[in-house]
């Protein structure tokens, strides 16, 4: 929703190196019609376009219609500078829509933050669509074959691989852009749009050779606050239904192995998105934090994602939140137990917090964690999960022997596997 009838429509344009956005642009450009389009651009190359199209002369102007933010990642380094940009360009105002193109290895959901959060440009601008331009080839060959990831190494740096800005760029998008399905076959092209679709349910997808698109469809205003987060773990957490009886049963066949198999339906709720599976992995037992680093070193390859928050028995009472997108698995410390924190906070959190689940001995301690992929044995993985879970006898130990294999403090992240 507009704060003011003048706000100005803004396309967030994002993918990988290579992918075909520069080349898109051009067509947005050339096919605008009666539309006045300004285009700021994060560290590419130039592009001609009518001098025009902006008005005014900034020292960011490059050919007048075009503003250029170069050497840093607007997401990060040059944000300050992109709100100076897009705001002196809307006291300029000579257009009627802006793209911003960011540069491969900038993730879009910082740069729509800007024009959606108490900022100068959220003042100014209304975001209209949120655009992932995908190489179909790249998306395909980063997964491997159909979708499946292949797994390489050990990370042991702080670069982020591929195969995390691709699922992110599509995860946070409203119109997915699958270029160059020329260098693909038909079955490749449907497995990358099957996965798409998962990772995105809500998103239009719209396949292409050379990055034509109707500049109708990029331009479009499909952009909504309420659901812009909806990646496809986060609305399986959030629409998995299980009532209070399910969630004790997590406690009680947290280690009783030989029950699974039968109950496999009441926890998982496995669906076909599209022919891609998910399930949801809920459990009030912590992991054994040897044994579950041990596992995610070594996930089935049909895992193409997975997310949520996991329980590990380290001496440090903090949740973690672990992230995986293909070959990547990382592990961030997200922050304290709510169940660990003073009684006078715990009562102002579950106060505040009316649909908190809450067990009586664990409190809010528990693991969530949605799987999705392409062929995955979800039994397996089931098993292989709750094996990582502690014993009744270790749950009777002293946690603090067991080793920490991950971190404690706020903010700290394990890179478990990265290519």
């Amino acid at each position: 929703m507009s704060r003011d009838r003048d706000a100005i429509p803004v396309t967030i344009l994002s993918g990988s190196l290579g992918a075909g956005k520069t080349t898109l642009l051009n067509h947005l450009l050339a096919g605008a019609g009666d539309r006045d389009i300004a285009v700021l651009v994060n560290d590419m190359g130039d592009i001609n376009v009518d001098a025009d199209l902006v008005s005014g002369n900034t020292d960011l102007a490059v050919d007048g219609g075009v503003a250029e933010l170069s050497n840093g990642c607007i997401c990060c380094e040059l944000r300050d500078d992109l709100e100076t940009a897009v705001v002196r360009l809307a006291r300029e105002r000579g257009f009627d829509h802006l793209v911003v193109e960011a540069s491969g290895i900038s993730e879009p959901r910082p740069v729509a933050r800007l024009f959606t959060t108490g900022s100068q440009a959220a003042a100014r601008y209304d975001v209209a669509s949120v655009v992932s331009v995908v190489d179909a080839r790249q998306f395909h060959d980063a997964f491997g074959d159909e979708g499946v990831a292949a797994r390489r190494g050990t990370g042991d740096d702080d670069t982020r691989p591929l195969s995390d800005l691709l699922v992110e760029g599509v995860e946070f998008a409203n119109l997915v852009v699958l270029n160059k399905t020329d260098l693909v076959t038909p079955d490749e092209l449907d497995a990358v749009e099957e996965m798409v679709r998962a990772l995105r349910p809500d998103a239009e997808v719209v396949r292409t050779e050379h990055s034509r698109v109707d500049p109708g469809v990029v331009l479009e205003r499909r952009y909504d606050p309420a659901t812009a987060d909806e990646a496809g773990w986060k609305r399986a957490l959030e629409g998995d239904d299980h009532d209070d009886d399910h969630a004790h049963d997590h406690a009680d066949h947290a280690h009783d192995h030989a029950d699974h198999a039968h109950d496999h339906d009441a926890h998982a709720h496995p669906e076909a998105v599209y022919g891609v599976t998910s399930f949801t992995y809920r459990r009030r037992r912590p992991f054994h934090p040897a044994r579950l680093r041990s596992l995610l070193a070594d996930l089935p390859p049909a895992v193409v994602r997975s997310k949520g928050t996991c329980w590990i028995a380290t001496g440090a009472d903090c949740s973690y939140t672990m992230g995986q997108a293909g070959p990547s698995v990382r592990v961030e410390v997200a922050g304290p137990w709510i169940a660990s924190l003073p009684e006078f906070e715990q009562d102002a959190y579950r106060r505040n917090r009316s649909n908190l689940e809450w067990d009586e001995e664990w409190g809010d301690r528990r693991t969530e964690l949605v799987f999705i992929g392409r062929g995955m044995d979800d039994d397996a993985l089931i098993a292989a999960l709750d094996d990582c879970l502690l014993t009744d006898d270790e749950m009777a130990a002293d946690w603090d022997g067991f080793g920490n294999a991950f971190p404690t403090e706020a903010g700290e992240e394990l890179v478990v596997t990265e290519p």
